[in-house]
């Protein structure tokens, strides 16, 4: 298996990993095609996936902020079962994250992501691929380090429609297992740099924002 950068979408492997994005993820998750080709030519964003055979089996994306030392996984898909897909994924990426901080003269802090909560979206087929389903994928996220963040989470959609997507968690996986809590004014100001590129943000999306600025810590709870 192969772990390869995507940086155009000129490049043939991205229509593959864009029609594997539809078949996993529900519309409002998925920038449509034309859009990602600012964020792949961003060299702050890495999209990489992993090739088998000349098929892509899987993709991740994944960004590091060196001003906070912090990692956000956007998603991690598995195509195909059997295969130790998320393992590899997992493991190149870190690898990865760990190579630009050293780089940056620091150790990472952690790696935020948003989780969905299987109790809210045991609706969605992700493809019907058992590795995608919710409760497997929470379990793993679990297992690797992931927490749960002490927020009530929405986030605006990707259709840019001012709509809130809930059902689920934005968690945190420090490198420091210890870490038990996050300065608020941390998460704040990652939320507002990440999403500004969706002008359309929904009310529950600022009213959240409100109230985070309102707090100084935030818990890291069992995911």
């Amino acid at each position: 298996m192969e772990y390869i950068r995507i940086t155009s979408i000129e490049d043939p492997l991205f229509r593959s990993m864009h029609n594997l994005m539809k078949e996993v993820f529900p519309p409002e998750e998925v920038l449509e095609y034309e859009l990602w080709k600012e964020p792949l030519e961003d060299p702050g964003i890495r999209v990489f996936v992993a090739l088998l055979e000349g098929e892509v089996v899987g993709t991740t994306e994944y960004r590091y902020y060196e001003d906070w030392n912090v990692a956000m996984t956007d998603f991690t898909i598995i195509g195909r079962e059997g295969l130790g897909i998320g393992r590899f994924l997992a493991q190149h990426r870190l690898k990865d994250l760990h190579a630009l901080a050293a780089a940056n003269g620091k150790e990472l802090l952690g790696m935020f992501a948003e989780i969905y909560d299987p109790y809210r979206v045991s609706d969605y087929e992700f493809g019907g691929i058992k590795p995608m389903d919710p409760f497997v994928r929470r379990e793993v996220l679990s297992h690797l380090g992931y927490k749960r963040t002490d927020i009530d989470y929405v986030h605006p959609s990707w259709n840019n429609d001012g709509e809130a997507v809930t059902g689920l968690d934005f968690c945190f996986m420090p490198s420091d297992d210890s870490m038990s809590e996050l300065p608020a004014e941390l998460i704040v100001n990652f939320l507002t740099r990440y999403y500004a590129v969706l002008p359309e943000k929904p009310q529950a999306w600022l009213d959240m924002v409100a109230k985070l600025k309102q707090r100084e810590k935030v818990a890291l709870l069992p995911l």
